[in-house]
């Protein structure tokens, strides 16, 4: 039950017309706690909000200024405006007719939820026990660096109490400027840096910076360092939604911030610096929730891959986004010294309900607490269209494209697709304008996002919108109501992976399987800088979300693996993967309308139940690369350009192809024939173990492995075995399988990718 700023009814009647039908919803003249929300906060004295308050709560009290006091519960003043009071249900629906007042909402009672992504993955929700059996105390001693915008320091999830001092080996540094100085580190966020210089040689001196600090301006970094590390907290949400306990993969683990990215984005000549003192700092682990817009180019001039490469010649490990495109061949960060990870859902999003005239009730994605207060016609925005403007122009509610006789006092249904100018919000914006009391979204790439609007509006997909269009162009008076939005658990299939979620096969190496996994990154709460819209949470989606998942399961493993190298790392985290959901059903791809294969997930969705008992592990030494690269048959000057040695590939030709690197996965994008691939398998498990193979074969390929059982007598034992493909019959694109090596405890799978083709068949996605 809630209250819309907008609604207008009387809700005592409302109540006894319920009460007739079920005896168990009275109305209520008792008091009871409500919420207020005021929307953002204005740069208002918090001293002011509160006398306020005080003086809306004194209006319905009769003038009693003791009982408005007395009723008072909260005042939000800082992140946004807003309080609790105890009011009966006449008081709320008074307050909610109250200028500046969003919406008014029963305080429900909630089960304690991390923000929601890590119940989802099972992790244990306490940073002081033990994990899955492993003791937790080494975490600590682990420290993530963040190549992105920066960190807002002072927010909860960045707070160092209980932690013990800064690991003596750290070398890193607190850089000072502009609204930080050497407070605003502590035991939680060690080390603070910022770079410009690449940035300011490309756009000037004239172009404003957004703090010329550490210090996080967008939200953008301090939302991927608190998903991966953030502290534990009571309470996190945003604007109410998604209320609930929070805390970061790895909550006890150190942040050091490297900011490089700027309000336009981030210039290699940063990003290398930042790789540059990273590596020299110490840290353990990188994430970088960023990448490149265009293809990718070559190992050589992307300086993500150089500064990586870098990174892990000296043991650390690089975690990066796939990107944000969702077409195949689109992954980014494609270098096999990096793990790169997709996106997929949980089963938490933000719905806003829609009910139509002819009673048929939808759910739509939305992040708006606004709703309507009554049943209003409902427009295709294409009948709307303005001025020179075509139909098919304005039903994608492009800026000055409806008709403001038109649209005033409806619901419009526009469309959004790929090539739309505006965003989301804006098209409610443009709705706005034109005097519409509310908007349906058609998205066209079905992305399933949720984000906030200026009118209630909520987002559905294709399918949904036909079925709307529909109705409206078969009923003489269509007629919609939107409501505000609500938190909804439970949502199956559950993960999906996301629309938006870039895809392989990879466009430089295909014989390196990207993405290498999945993790959660659809609507994701996290701490968010307050700078330029004040709130202190927000929930954002995209691969940028889902790297920081794996950066904080990676940095556990360090934990309780300290001496493990990133690739062993690397190797727990996608041979544990899962490619089931919760209902142990394959995972879906877009929207759910096919199945999910290696190119949308890499080897699966994250499973920290697993991780820490991987049984065998994939390493990869530095040096493998070098080899890796002579395969690609690069010359030892563009070798060196990346080495930044006298390395040479005379010597090295071990790889007949780039398929032979010890990776987690096995891919062969041109299989003409028969062609043995070879794997090398380290025993981290129990000493004396045996493992046996089980393999599902790609279609038209037939798989042997040799040996296919493996007999381990101690830890750290390495075995190698061999990988058979044939081709039984060709095909033009790429099948799917997988190696598992199996005992009673562990399950090591590895993902098969074959593309069978005859000699004559050029390559094909």
């Amino acid at each position: 039950m809630f209250y819309s700023s907008h609604a207008r009814g009387r809700i005592a009647i409302a109540y006894l017309f319920l009460a007739v039908i079920s005896a168990e919803t009275r109305f209520c003249f008792c008091s009871k706690v409500y919420v207020v929300y005021m929307g953002s906060k204005t740069g208002e004295d918090p001293d002011d909000i509160l006398k306020q308050h005080h003086q809306m709560l004194t209006s319905v009290h009769r003038g009693s200024v003791e009982e408005a006091q007395a009723s008072h519960v909260y005042s939000y003043r800082h992140g946004f405006r807003g309080f609790a009071a105890k009011l009966t249900d006449e008081q709320a629906n008074q307050i909610s007719d109250m200028p500046g007042v969003v919406s008014v909402f029963p305080n429900s009672k909630r089960i304690l939820h991390t923000t929601y992504s890590w119940d989802f993955m099972g992790l244990p929700d306490d940073e002081n026990m033990k994990i899955f059996g492993h003791s937790n105390r080494n975490q600590a001693n682990v420290i993530v660096g963040f190549i992105d915008t920066g960190i807002w320091p002072e927010s909860p999830s960045f707070k160092d109490s209980d932690m013990p001092p800064v690991p003596s080996e750290w070398k890193g540094h607190c850089q000072t400027g502009e609204a930080f100085n050497a407070s605003s580190c502590n035991r939680k966020v060690i080390g603070a840096r910022y770079y410009a210089s690449g940035f300011v040689a490309e756009e000037g001196l004239e172009n404003k910076f957004s703090y010329k600090s550490p210090r996080d301006s967008s939200g953008h970094g301090s939302h991927t360092a608190s998903i991966a590390a953030g502290r534990h907290m009571e309470n996190m949400n945003y604007t109410g939604l998604g209320a609930g306990k929070a805390r970061g993969g790895a909550p006890k683990a150190r942040i050091a911030v490297y900011k490089t990215c700027w309000d336009s984005g981030c210039y290699d000549a940063d990003l290398l610096a930042a790789f540059d003192d990273a590596i020299r700092d110490g840290v353990h682990i990188l994430s970088l929730s960023l990448g490149s817009e265009a293809p990718q180019g070559d190992y050589f001039s992307d300086a993500i891959s150089v500064g990586s490469f870098h990174a892990a010649s000296h043991g650390v490990l690089v975690v990066a986004s796939a990107g944000n495109n969702g077409n195949p061949g689109s992954a980014a960060n494609l270098a096999p010294w990096m793990t790169t990870v997709a996106a997929a859902s949980t089963d938490r999003d933000f719905v806003s309900d829609i009910s139509l005239g002819n009673g048929v009730n939808i759910k739509g994605e939305s992040l708006s607490l606004l709703e309507m207060k009554a049943k209003t016609r409902i427009l295709p925005a294409s009948e709307a269209f303005a001025g020179y403007f075509t139909p098919y122009q304005s039903s994608y509610c492009v800026d000055s494209s409806l008709n403001a006789s038109k649209a005033k006092g409806n619901v419009l249904v526009c469309r959004h697709s790929e090539s739309s100018t505006e965003s989301k919000l804006e098209k409610s914006k443009v709705v706005k304008q034109a005097g519409g009391v509310g908007m349906i979204l058609i998205d066209e790439l079905d992305l399933k996002v949720a984000v906030p609007f200026v009118i209630p509006s909520a987002i559905v997909r294709t399918k949904t919108g036909e079925r709307i269009l529909s109705y409206v162009n078969s009923t003489r008076k269509p007629m919609s109501r939107i409501f505000r939005a609500k938190t909804v658990f439970g949502t199956q299939p559950a993960p999906l992976m996301a629309t938006f979620s870039s895809k392989g096969p990879n466009s430089l190496t295909p014989e390196i399987l990207k993405p290498d996994v999945t993790a959660p990154g659809l609507n994701i709460l996290a701490a968010w800088s307050p700078a330029k819209r004040n709130i202190m949470y927000n929930i954002l989606s995209g691969t940028s979300m889902s790297c920081p998942h794996v950066t904080g399961i990676a940095a556990l493993v360090k934990a309780v693996h300290p001496l493990w190298s990133p690739s062993a790392i690397k190797s727990a985290i996608m041979t544990t993967a899962t490619t089931v959901d919760k209902q142990h059903k394959p995972i879906r791809a877009d929207g759910g309308r096919r199945k999910a294969n290696a190119f949308d997930y890499g080897s699966g969705f994250v499973n920290p139940a697993n991780v820490l008992d991987p049984g065998l592990i994939y390493d990869i030494k530095p040096e493998d690369y070098i080899e890796f690269l002579c395969s690609l048959n690069y010359d030892d000057k563009s070798l060196r350009l990346v080495t930044r040695d006298n390395s040479t590939c005379h010597g090295h030709r071990k790889f007949k192809t780039a398929s032979d690197l010890n990776y987690p996965s096995i891919t062969v994008p041109n299989l003409k024939d028969n062609i043995s691939v070879s794997r090398t398998v380290t025993n981290v498990g129990e000493a004396r173990s045996i493992y046996k193979a089980e393999v599902s074969p790609p279609a038209g390929v037939k798989v042997t492995v040799v040996p296919n059982q493996l007999n381990f007598t101690r830890v750290g034992q390495s075995i190698r075995f061999t990988v058979n493909f044939k081709v039984v019959s060709p095909s033009k694109g790429y099948s799917f399988g997988f190696l598992s090596w199996k005992n009673r405890r562990s399950q090591v799978t590895s993902p098969l990718v074959v593309r069978a083709a005859p000699a004559n068949l050029g390559m094909v996605w």
